[in-house]
């Protein structure tokens, strides 16, 4: 009992006092120890044990293998192999099954399977232990080859068995071969089994099948937190994040209390609906329930507040949290790359490097580069990328490379920047290529811009935003036959751009705008602001930027095109319902415009608001006549 409650101290007292302990003893204090994470504790009983002259039997070894694995030093995991070998124990299957699982998980793979391939009997717990381990060690397609090999030898599989093979599914989403192995699932009886339903529901999210996933949901005929918080992460994964909300809100009705891994997933849906207020509702709850100290909640707080563009709350989250992880660190950086505070970004990534406790991934390092891009840090961007792989030990991923390429893009390096893409090792993502792209909107680099596109429209010819920006680039320079013959491509092939939206938010109320919207029931009054600002903006030195009409129309017709876009539309409305002093937050779908930029700014100033745009590619904060982006964006 003292063992199982993570009492060491009384049960070792208790065995102290024993005048002749006996091999269940000290294997309940060594299974103990190892089962709540004391493997030294364990190890160190063992000694003692043999010193007792008593021989240990078939129960004490798997939990002596179980202690070394989780300890850093495979020659421990040998001595206890040797040991069992001479002892005869290593005839019992669940000893040899645990050797398996040890010399996976202490990285010695060869002898891994040479001990199971010289096992003379397999059980279930030693397939699952090589399955599982595989999996682990990302090696999917060894975990589909031994649950054929398992199936072959006439091995029945449980539920442990079905769930590591649908999380190799996942891992690799193969949607195929997971649907095939439903049909088995099925076939088997297994469909209402708990943990097997669970794991459907993340496989198939994973795939992006959403709609298998909600067909698999309520047919559970019982359902944990687990299946709760699966079916939020699917939704939330997969941009149905108010559809994820409101399985929250059924979570608790159904008397669920929150746990962290429940909040850490519903907190990922705030920044998708850029919900900073209901994010701060939910570091609430988490806080009542005494779980926003956790690692996994603090890291998911970090996130949201930074993704939702509050980046002092985010900092302030970081700074309080005892422990951090990798995904820690990359959230923060993650959001001072969000704000384009490269300055920010660098400092926090070496104080990482510095701490020495946790590694970077490939992760970290498209956001510190991401960073450089949107802060025009151009030599500490190279600088990462050209050293990454000699540095930390990380292959240059596509993700790098859609970074490098921004980097030097937005540097009006674009030539450079194609040169590398062409270099590339593997094939250009959508991302690589629409980054060259962007740049050359930046720039006004048209005949660049059009071979950006081109391989655009071929790896996703039904994108209408690809071709919308090459259209803008040639209206841009003023080549508007081509401009407009783009748009003609656009309409011959049935592709309708996304119309330009922006929304803000008022008791409980998201107000949308789409530009020269006059649908509005306060849309007098938002022009009457309109104009008002117009006539103050003039008076401190504003003209507006007709290059962002895009239409081929008269100067004057140009600048009434360009006074009635979604994010002025939106910015009115909030200087009416705002109290003065809030900041005002408004979200774009797409990028903003250069000309609403300019006005922004001079309208913070007008007014003496903050004022945070979010487009689908950064925040912008306005304040004082200033962006954070430094015009650089």
């Amino acid at each position: 009992m003292y063992a199982k409650l993570d009492l060491p101290g009384p049960a070792f007292v208790l065995l102290s006092l024993d005048p002749s302990p006996s091999v269940v003893s000290f294997t309940a204090l060594i299974s103990g120890a190892a089962q709540n994470d004391r493997p030294l504790l364990s190890l160190r009983l063992f000694p003692l044990l043999l010193r007792s002259s008593i021989r240990p039997n078939d129960f004490t070894i798997p939990s002596l293998l179980k202690a070394t694995a989780s300890v850093p030093c495979p020659d421990t995991g040998l001595q206890i192999h040797a040991f069992s070998l001479k002892s005869g124990l290593l005839a019992d299957v669940f000893v040899a099954s645990a050797a398996v699982d040890m010399y996976h998980k202490t990285g010695l793979f060869s002898h891994a399977d040479r001990m199971f391939d010289e096992m003379p009997h397999r059980n279930i717990v030693a397939w699952n232990a090589v399955m599982t381990n595989a999996l682990l060690e990302g090696r999917t397609d060894a975990t589909v080859n031994s649950f054929i090999r398992l199936r072959s030898s006439g091995e029945e599989p449980n539920e442990v068995t079905l769930c590591t093979f649908l999380n190799a599914c996942a891992s690799g989403e193969y949607l195929r071969l997971g649907s095939q192995f439903h049909s088995f699932i099925i076939r088997f009886g297994f469909e209402t089994n708990l943990s097997v339903g669970n794991a459907l529901i993340d496989f198939y999210g994973k795939c992006t099948c959403v709609g298998e996933a909600k067909r698999i949901f309520p047919c559970m005929a019982t359902k944990n937190v687990v299946s709760w918080c699966s079916m939020i992460v699917v939704l939330a994964q997969n941009a149905e994040e108010e559809e994820a909300f409101r399985l929250y809100i059924a979570t608790r009705r159904d008397g669920f209390v929150p746990t962290d891994f429940m909040m850490s997933s519903i907190l990922t849906t705030c920044s998708g609906l850029s919900g900073l207020n209901l994010g701060r509702s939910l570091h609430a709850v988490a806080h009542r329930a005494c779980i926003d100290g956790n690692i996994f909640v603090g890291s998911a707080l970090v996130d949201m507040y930074g993704k939702c563009g509050s980046i002092e709350e985010a900092e302030q989250i970081f700074q309080a949290m005892q422990e951090k992880n990798f995904v820690t660190w990359n959230a923060m950086i993650s959001g001072y790359a969000a704000q384009g505070n490269a300055s920010m970004a660098l400092k926090v990534f070496g104080e990482m490097m510095g701490i020495g406790k946790v590694k970077p991934n490939y992760v970290t390092l498209v956001c510190v580069m991401s960073a450089c891009a949107r802060g025009g840090r151009l030599n500490e961007g190279m600088e990462l990328f050209d050293k990454m792989e000699e540095r930390y030990g990380i292959k240059p991923r596509t993700e790098h490379y859609a970074c490098v390429v921004d980097l030097l893009g937005r540097a009006g390096m674009e030539e450079k920047a194609y040169q590398i893409i062409k270099k590339m090792p593997m094939k250009p993502s959508v991302s690589v290529w629409g980054a060259l792209l962007n740049a050359c909107r930046i720039h006004g680099k048209a005949e660049l811009g059009r071979i950006a596109a081109e391989e655009l429209f071929e790896i996703d010819p039904h994108d209408s935003g690809n071709h919308a920006l090459l259209s803008n680039i040639y209206a841009s320079v003023g080549r508007w036959e081509e401009s407009i013959e783009v748009r003609k491509e656009m309409k011959d092939v049935g592709i309708k751009k996304e119309p330009g939206r922006s929304w803000i938010s008022w008791k409980n109320e998201v107000h949308v705008f789409q530009a020269k919207d006059t649908s509005h029931e306060r849309n007098a009054e938002i022009q009457q602001v309109l104009a008002e600002l117009r006539q103050r903006m003039a008076a401190t030195g504003y003209t507006p930027d007709t290059r962002f009409a895009l239409f081929d129309l008269e100067d004057e017709e140009k600048e009434s095109e360009v006074s009635q876009h979604s994010e002025k539309l939106a910015l009115a409305f909030g200087l009416l319902c705002i109290p003065p002093g809030v900041t005002i937050r408004i979200t774009k779908n797409i990028r903003v415009c250069g000309d609403c930029h300019q006005a922004i700014k001079f309208i913070s100033g007008i007014v003496a608001r903050e004022i945070v745009v979010r487009d689908n590619v950064r925040f912008h904060r306005f304040k004082d006549y200033q962006c954070s982006c430094g015009d650089y964006w």
